[in-house]
């Protein structure tokens, strides 16, 4: 079955740095694009990040524009977030999403980032 499993979440300071993983299985990894999403507590789903299904093409929301940093490694079925310049409002519960013509059709469970002095 499809799964998507995020990682390396957790606590940081403001302006300090974490790099997010996204484990993928049970599909063609290289014939999807990727996207990440994240959800702050009492809001609803935010876009943050997509890449293309070679990596060649990145977007990103505004709000995280010049700080995140997406990337893949489709021989390591793996999807990226470089996070850095991390402030309080970048908390949010951070989930990777399978994409297809735009839509994402599967997402993982999410992985937590926490954004504190």
């Amino acid at each position: 079955q499809v799964q998507l499993v995020e990682s390396g979440g957790g606590l940081a300071q403001p302006g300090g740095s974490l790099r997010l993983s996204c484990a993928a299985s049970g599909f063609t990894f290289s014939s999807y694009a990727m996207s990440w999403a994240r959800q702050a507590p009492g809001e609803g789903l935010e876009w943050v990040s997509g890449i293309s299904s070679d990596g060649q093409n990145t977007i990103y929301a505004d709000s995280v524009k010049g700080r995140f940093t997406i990337s893949r490694d489709n021989a390591k079925n793996t999807v990226y977030l470089q996070m850095s310049s991390l402030k309080p409002e970048d908390t949010a519960l951070y989930v990777c999403r399978r994409t297809l013509q735009g839509r994402p059709d599967y997402w993982g469970q999410g992985t937590q980032v926490t954004v504190s002095s």
